[in-house]
């Protein structure tokens, strides 16, 4: 009998901390006898090939599932789970799915982190001997998926892998729908942080020794899949003759890895696992490159999200995304560079420049920038259509659909001619029209094929002789049924005799009850019907074998002339790829030059004094949110910092008032300027910069025992270890999730470490005031305020940033604004006030001459300890003015010579 298994056992959950790997266990006999059936032992055998993955199984129209595989996959594919062999009493679990469907039941397993085994059938079923001979053709995997129901278009899907070679963390990744494929070397703390950073879907690792076993994750699946290959697919040699095998290559000196065997190692293992699961021709992949992470701005997991560059911070739109507000691409490939820029902008400022001239020449042509769009829209996805193609499982539609992308080429390149700068005009040169490439598809393929060749018509008349000739027999057994069916009747004598044809019974003459008397003697009874019977001749026999083995030629010829185009375009894959490329670049510029034209973007300048200035700046995001909503227009504010004088700005000033707007605004600024893009502003002038650290509002990870103050301040130790000179430091509200006293100290803190150490520009809004007092004790340290208007007991938030301290936060009348009772209003105004009453001056001032390194100042000065509970003992009553003064004198004395000392007079003695 069959062993009950719940689905939910099937996966184990193991390997290292903060990597997770969904493995389907390997296959366990449900019954307690082998197989019976040769069938069942072909499954089994092809099985243990691919243990750890859901063996799709093609048995004619449908691909089928077997015993744990099938109950794990009728469960997340939420379709019906049967069973075989119940009448021997050991039933085996199956479910199935039809062929024509099998990439959209892909598509669910894959994002459920499955890995997918397809098992299909290798021969003719009618020239097979015995039983037909099935082979695993393809893996698919949450890294190496490649058809488009499985992708998402404007997203990467990225493989990685990973591995510890001379104390650095050897990393690699590749996009193998796009061809993309990156390598480098990072200390070992960086790494993990990079993997999240990359949102690679699935990570290979090396089945001995632990990655990450020190980290904080450990505690927390990471949002990939870990896949462990054994230690000697990472050796250095392997890898290097791999990498060099495969793409023709004398030495690897030229990719920039020649001293970085963890890169080499990790990129050579990819490959090595990409030709174990796709076991088809990867000519479309680029050869790896090595990249520095310093060779573009670093921007960390949590500025990313702070700044909601991709994803919203509390869910909503899109388009409350710096990435939602300026995607006016018209390419998936655009929109997947236009991403790419995003999250890595560029600091090499000859690049900069050069991506701003080709945006300002689009900007000024407006008819030119109108009729790029236009030709760009024609233009599918390129990159992944290859893929496809190369990996040989595109089918006649998406080989049709590549080609005819093709024909805008030849006008975006006498466009692109057209135009001024020398960045448009190499895009010109890189685009290949491929006439060579578009002509061999177009003209071959018919002008709507099926996507499948067996559903017949794929191909063109008039391009392969002996294809037409088939056709012509298939064509014309129409009028040689009608002429014989004449001659039938005229022979017979029977008027209603007719000749028909169905695929269960192929041809046949159809006789009528009633005249069943006249069936000439060379008939053959073939079926009897309820009112008539069916017969076959000799003649019609033959030339039923004619038309069928027609038919079936014609299949075959199709399916050999798809198979060669698809050949001829995988051959020229390189060129494709570089065409594609330089396709996505002009997509996203003319992306670019079109924001800026609609919404009054200008062009950055880049200094080299380390300025930022921008007049009259605005945030995208919330400016366009603005326009959209109908809302209250949006106020824009002007920045300026640099190295010297107006190093650090600290932002005081209500909630609700715009600070964390003025913020963000300026990071996005700069975002924009180094990804070439216009920006929104009347002027800007800002330097490279190299990072933006941001810590801004409050968050937690309870699961891994962090608080939101925890966080805070993991945040914060990053920045102040991190951070460079160059770099841009936003900081709101640090300090806010403790004790007053102490949040005040460590902001005051971190203003005089960022001041005197890290010397980056930085802008700080807070809500502790005395801060304010920096600015005449530090030279660098600059006050900004947002304004208000006072009416009565109300506010007006002008969302305007001005110099100078605020003189309160107005935090009472924004509880009110969001609906406090009235009671708490009025009972926190009266606390404040008391409060306020005795506000003591918290700072003192710096001295001069204080020894190396960066002054402290302190904070708070405490009172000598006694006098107040020498105070509160005092009977005024009774003491003459003479015993007071000397008091006075007495405290002013301790208060200058430091804590009372032991016999010193008491207030009773002096009575």
């Amino acid at each position: 009998m069959a062993a009950r298994v719940r689905g939910s056992d099937l996966l184990d959950r193991t390997g290292s901390p903060g990597l997770r790997y969904n493995r389907i266990r390997p296959l366990q006999t449900m019954v307690s006898q082998q197989p019976s059936t040769p069938l069942m032992r072909q499954y089994q055998a092809i099985k243990k090939q691919s243990p750890n993955c859901l063996l799709m199984f093609r048995l004619g129209d449908f691909y089928e599932l077997f015993y744990e595989d099938a109950i794990v996959a009728s469960r997340d594919l939420e379709i019906t789970l049967t069973s075989r062999n119940k009448e021997k009493g050991q039933p085996i679990p199956m479910c199935g799915v039809p062929a024509h469907t099998l990439d959209g039941y892909i598509a669910k397993l894959i994002a459920k982190g499955h890995r997918v085994a397809v098992c299909d059938q290798v021969e003719d079923a009618r020239k097979a001997k015995k039983l037909v001979r099935r082979e695993v053709t393809r893996i698919v995997t949450p890294g190496t998926a490649s058809d488009l129901n499985l992708l998402q278009p404007g997203e990467n899907n990225y493989l990685a892998a990973i591995v510890e070679k001379q104390e650095q963390m050897g990393l690699a990744y590749v996009d193998i729908s796009t061809g993309e494929f990156r390598m480098s070397e990072v200390p070992r703390g960086e790494a993990e942080k990079f993997l999240e950073h990359l949102s690679a879907r699935e990570v290979l690792v090396p089945s001995a020794g632990p990655l990450f076993a020190d980290s904080e994750a450990s505690a927390t699946d990471a949002p990939y899949l870990r896949t462990e290959l054994d230690p000697w697919v990472f050796d250095v040699d392997y890898t290097q003759r791999i990498l060099r095998d495969h793409f023709g290559l004398h030495s690897l000196d030229g990719l920039g890895a020649s001293q970085h065997p963890g890169a080499v190692a990790a990129a050579g293992a990819i490959l090595h696992y990409l030709r174990d699961t796709q076991r088809t021709s990867l000519e479309h992949l680029e050869p790896p490159t090595y990249f520095r992470r310093q060779d573009h701005m670093v921007l960390d997991l949590v500025t990313v999200r702070n700044l909601e560059l991709i994803e919203p911070l509390f869910g909503g739109r899109a388009q409350s995304t710096l990435l939602g507000v300026i995607d006016q691409t018209e390419t998936a490939m655009g929109k997947r560079l236009l991403r790419q820029w995003l999250l890595r902008p560029s600091v090499d400022g000859g690049e900069i420049g050069s991506r701003l001239d080709g945006v300002e020449d689009l900007f000024e042509q407006t008819i030119s920038r109108a009729e790029i769009g236009r030709e760009l829209s024609r233009i599918q996805d390129i990159e992944r259509l290859l893929a496809k193609v190369t990996l040989g499982s595109a089918n006649p539609r998406e080989l049709l659909a590549l080609g005819s992308s093709l024909r805008p080429l030849p006008i975006l390149r006498a466009l692109l001619a057209q135009c001024d700068s020398s960045r448009l005009r190499e895009l010109s040169e890189r685009i290949d029209e491929l006439a060579d490439v578009r002509e061999r598809v177009v003209n071959t393929l018919a002008d709507e094929p099926p996507a499948l060749v067996s559903a017949g018509g794929v191909i063109r008349e008039g391009i392969d002789p002996d294809l037409d000739e088939l056709r012509g027999i298939r064509k014309n057994s129409r009028a040689y049924i009608a002429r014989m069916e004449g001659r039938e009747r005229e022979r017979t004598g029977i008027q209603s005799l007719k000749v028909r044809f169905n695929n269960v019974f192929g041809f046949y003459i159809e006789v009528s009850k009633a005249n069943l008397s006249l069936v000439p003697d060379d008939y053959d009874r073939k079926q009897t019907l309820v009112n008539a019977e069916r017969f076959i001749t000799p003649e019609l026999k033959e030339y039923e074998q004619k038309v069928l083995e027609a038919e079936e030629r014609i299949l075959e010829r199709e399916q050999a002339l798809v198979e060669e185009v698809r050949a001829d375009v995988a051959a020229q894959a390189k060129r494709i790829r570089a065409t594609a490329t330089a396709v996505a670049e002009l997509d996203v510029l003319r992306c670019f030059a079109q924001v800026a034209a609609e919404h009054g973007y200008v062009r950055p300048q880049l200094n080299s004094g380390h300025e930022i200035q921008i007049e009259s700046g605005r945030h995208p995001v919330v400016e366009r949110l603005a326009e959209t909503e109908q809302a209250e227009r949006f106020i824009p504010n002007d920045v300026y910092l640099n190295s010297d004088d107006h190093l650090l700005a600290i932002i005081t000033g209500p909630n609700m008032g715009g600070k964390s707007t003025y913020l963000r605004q300026t990071a996005l600024i700069v975002i924009l300027a180094q990804m070439g893009s216009f920006v929104p502003a009347s002027r800007a002038s800002l330097p490279v910069v190299d990072r933006i650290f941001t810590r801004i509002g409050a968050s937690d990870n309870l699961a891994m025992g962090r608080s939101t103050f925890m966080m805070e301040m993991t945040e914060a130790a990053e920045i102040l270890n991190t951070a460079t000179s160059s770099s841009l430091i936003l900081l709101d509200e640090i300090g806010r999730g403790t004790a007053t006293f102490d949040g005040l100290a460590i902001a005051w803190a971190v203003v005089e470490f960022i001041h005197g150490r890290t010397r980056a520009k930085t802008l700080f809004a807070t809500h502790y005031h005395e801060l304010t007092e920096l600015a005449d004790l530090l030279a660098g340290v600059v006050n900004l305020h947002v304004s208000v208007k006072e009416a009565g007991d109300r506010v007006v938030f002008l969302r305007k940033v001005a110099p100078g301290k605020a003189d309160r936060s107005y935090g009472i009348e924004v509880a009110r604004l969001a609906g406090l009772p009235d009671g708490v209003i009025e009972r926190a105004r009266s606390v404040l006030a008391r409060h306020e009453q005795g506000e003591q001056t918290v700072s003192q001032e710096l001295s001069s001459d204080s020894p190396g390194g960066p002054v402290q100042v302190s904070i708070f000065t405490p009172t000598e300890p006694g006098i107040a509970e020498e105070l509160k003992s005092l009977n005024l009553d009774e003491m003459r003015p003479i015993e007071a003064l000397a008091l006075l004198e007495h405290w002013k004395q301790r208060l200058r010579d430091g804590p009372k000392q032991s016999g010193a007079a008491t207030p009773a003695d002096r009575r």
